[in-house]
């Protein structure tokens, strides 16, 4: 039962950072990038080449955030420069960067089982014992996550943060204040797509290996968890939006988890995760035309 909850958590906690990036573009910017199930293994192909390479652990989180901005400044280029819609513009990135993953990792498949990780190295060996390795991992995991939370709701309270939050809820705000909208846009999805590929180099580190498909229906995963997480939290005012995503993105995995212990077969986690989100979406637009009655009646 505790493999269970600590699985949940650590899974969860990785996720959590890719879905800060998706409350960026879904929640702030109104922009369903696609993009992200493909940059989410770019993290991973960058982290598993360094690491293959025999480069440090740590040095990847740094490279992996950059090669997401990159692609995320590409998708934003496409939709506000080449004027192709925010949907399409996600889907090419993703498609194109499936060959960049290749290139990059050098395989389909590549293992770093054998090289030292953040969660695997001689001073986390030194300080937790044996049977103690997968509570390091929760909590070397749970500090990323609050660093990554810290800055974001950091940089959502300058200037730049407040922008990119008018671009997405009243655009002429931005341009009244003399600042190029487009560019906002452009910057937000770098953001987003930082944090989805700089969580797909964490997931590499944590099960050891990069695999080219491993972005598929990530994008989804994100949406759910930012929209259990903002629904459960929405009328709770001292708790973040970026906190409540990162709660919402641990209960979504507890939800597949029991899913699957429920007799459940493990093949059938992309449809567990179809089902689930459905009918997150279907709740969450009853509340919607709830909310609407009461509100004319």
């Amino acid at each position: 039962m505790s493999t269970v909850i600590l699985g949940i958590f650590e899974e969860g906690l990785i996720y959590a950072i890719m879905s800060l990036g998706v409350y960026i573009t879904y929640k702030i910017l109104d922009f369903p990038d696609l993009s992200v199930d493909g940059t989410y293994p770019l993290g991973a192909a960058v982290t598993a080449a360094l690491i293959a390479a025999g480069a440090n652990p740590l040095l990847a989180f740094p490279v992996a955030f950059l090669a997401g901005v990159l692609a995320g400044i590409v998708t934003g280029v496409i939709h506000v420069k080449l004027k192709v819609r925010d949907l399409l513009s996600g889907i090419i990135v993703s498609l194109g960067l499936y060959s960049v993953n290749l290139r990059v990792a050098g395989s389909a498949n590549v293992s770093i089982f054998s090289k030292d990780s953040i969660f695997s190295n001689a001073l986390v060996k030194a300080v937790f014992p044996e049977g103690m390795r997968s509570f390091a991992t929760v909590m070397i995991l749970f500090v990323i996550v609050m660093v990554c939370k810290v800055l974001l709701d950091l940089y959502l309270n300058t200037r730049s943060g407040y922008l990119l939050r008018a671009a997405g809820s009243n655009d002429r705000l931005v341009t009244a204040l003399a600042k190029d909208k487009g560019m906002v846009k452009i910057l937000g999805l770098a953001l987003a797509n930082g944090f989805a590929a700089l969580a797909g180099g964490i997931m590499c580190q944590k099960q050891g290996f990069f695999d080219v498909n491993m972005g598929t229906g990530t994008v989804v995963i994100g949406l759910a968890n930012v929209i259990i997480g903002t629904r459960i939290f929405q009328n709770i005012s001292f708790v973040k939006a970026t906190t409540a995503v990162i709660i919402g993105s641990v209960i979504y995995k507890a939800c597949v988890a029991i899913a699957i212990n429920c007799g459940m077969d493990p093949g059938d986690l992309k449809l567990i995760t179809a089902v689930l989100f459905l009918g997150i979406l279907v709740l969450s637009n009853m509340k919607k035309e709830r909310h609407k009655k009461n509100a004319q009646a």
